[in-house]
């Protein structure tokens, strides 16, 4: 119970913007990460109280763990904790120094024979885990965890020896996809965007590009939904949209949509958000926790594409 003359907080200014909702929603709902992490990116703060709030899910091997990654309960680190934790010092400019050398040392260590990163490591069966999340004892090498944090630090030229094995199963990976899912291509997107090889990349993502639309990955028509088929295991209505693929107009996915297909996917974003302020979790809720700390960032995440795509949103 709040006492008299305790900090409370202040009151909806009258300006009803997407930020100011949103701004709101964060302070109400969000862990001290992502407040800390609005209050830089969209308020000006300073990058320091981003990087104290994520040691808090630090652990010694060099890893995060902590539910960091929400749907992913318990102290151990994980693949998937870490890139999050590499996307969030990419987001304050601090994806350098020491704390990276030892996040690429922890990677190493779970790395598969090949080099790439699993997406669970079997630790993970003695924590709840979202019931979707795969858990064996032999993980296989994932895309979808290796691409993004592969492409993050080339973006930031960090360089350590996994890289480079890494690098070259991202390649390979990519160059063989045939069937997949928006999730996987999203993963090949973010390691294309930063691939240092960029005639090489351009040639991948437009190969890509043709696989979206030719098995109807990227929704086209937010008036439609019914004409894009949800890929197998998500949950229903967990369409993805143009801007999932292309989240900056700098991606090389900004290229596989029209100038109407991707207005019509922004719109549609901006108008997704909610009374309360924040955008909805489009992916399978298994238990409140998981869902009350996603939203948070999938707001902050909704945000910065439209401002990126020079969405009014102050």
């Amino acid at each position: 119970m709040v006492e008299t003359g305790a900090t409370e907080l202040p009151p909806t200014p009258p300006a009803h913007s997407p930020l100011t909702r949103a701004e709101r929603f964060v302070w109400l709902t969000a862990r001290v990460l992502e407040q800390r992490l609005f209050a830089h990116r969209f308020r000006g703060a300073a990058a320091d109280p981003v990087e104290t709030a994520l040691d808090a899910y630090r652990n010694e091997d060099g890893g995060y763990g902590h539910a960091l990654e929400p749907d992913l309960r318990g102290p151990l680190s994980q693949p998937l904790h870490t890139a999050h934790a590499l996307a969030v010092l990419d987001a304050v400019g601090r994806c350098a120094g020491q704390r990276v050398e030892r996040m690429c040392r922890y990677l190493t260590s779970v790395s598969t024979a090949d080099g790439a990163l699993p997406a669970i490591h079997p630790s993970q069966r003695d924590y709840p885990t979202a019931p979707f999340v795969t858990i064996v004892d032999d993980p296989p090498s994932a895309l979808l965890a290796t691409g993004p944090v592969v492409g993050l630090l080339h973006r930031n030229e960090v360089w350590h020896a996994w890289l480079f094995r890494a690098t070259d199963f991202c390649w390979r990976a990519v160059e063989s996809l045939e069937m997949s899912h928006p999730y996987e291509i999203e993963a090949a997107v973010a390691f294309l965007d930063s691939a240092p090889d960029r005639p090489r990349a351009e040639a991948a993502a437009g190969r890509l590009g043709r696989l979206v639309r030719e098995h109807r990955l990227a929704a086209l028509d937010p008036d439609d939904l019914d004409a894009y088929p949800v890929s197998p295991g998500y949950a229903p209505g967990e369409h993805h949209f143009p801007y999932d693929f292309a989240r900056t107009p700098r991606s090389l996915a900004r290229a596989w949509f029209t100038d109407d297909e991707m207005a019509r996917s922004l719109d549609h974003l901006a108008a997704q958000q909610q009374e309360d302020g924040g955008w909805p979790v489009r992916w399978r809720h298994w238990a409140p926790a998981p869902a009350l700390e996603a939203r948070p960032l999938v707001t902050i995440e909704a945000l910065r594409v439209l401002s990126a795509y020079g969405r009014a949103i102050a």
